[in-house]
């Protein structure tokens, strides 16, 4: 939510054009292959640490995901940013949790020259299509 530069409230449309948009974000981490939880994929950063090892990141099933975020719509969506850290082949690779379609490269290189990926760094979007399914699109 942005804060109000002046005065006490917040104004929709044309005003409040010079705040700061302010979120709140709780970096999360993981090192070794592993199934990640809820709060590290809704903790809005993923910092990833598998060292010279290659790793996989599973992610948590639909159900797990609905049982947390209970306010969830179909067509919500919420996104994670995942930033490799890894040296040498550290490549990670995320792979679907039941319920969870992946769409995109699922790879996040150690380096921008790496052949198995774009960048090392990416974000996904998760995207309701309904109970316990999500979509999950790599979108950079």
């Amino acid at each position: 939510m942005a804060l109000p530069s002046v005065g006490g409230g917040y104004q929709f449309g044309d005003g409040n054009l010079n705040e700061v948009d302010m979120i709140s974000i709780t970096p999360q981490a993981a090192t070794v292959t592993a199934t990640l939880t809820v709060a590290q994929i809704t903790g809005d950063i993923l910092v990833a640490t598998a060292g010279t090892a290659a790793a996989t990141y599973t992610l948590p099933t639909g159900t797990l995901i609905d049982a947390t975020l209970t306010n969830a719509k179909i067509g919500s969506a919420f996104r994670l940013a995942i930033v490799n850290l890894g040296t040498s082949s550290g490549v990670v690779t995320i792979a679907a949790g039941t319920g969870l379609t992946l769409v995109g490269t699922m790879t996040f290189a150690i380096t921008a020259v790496a052949s198995t990926s774009p960048c090392g760094a990416g974000e996904l979007l998760f995207y309701r299509t309904g109970t316990a399914t999500y979509n999950v699109y790599r979108i950079s």
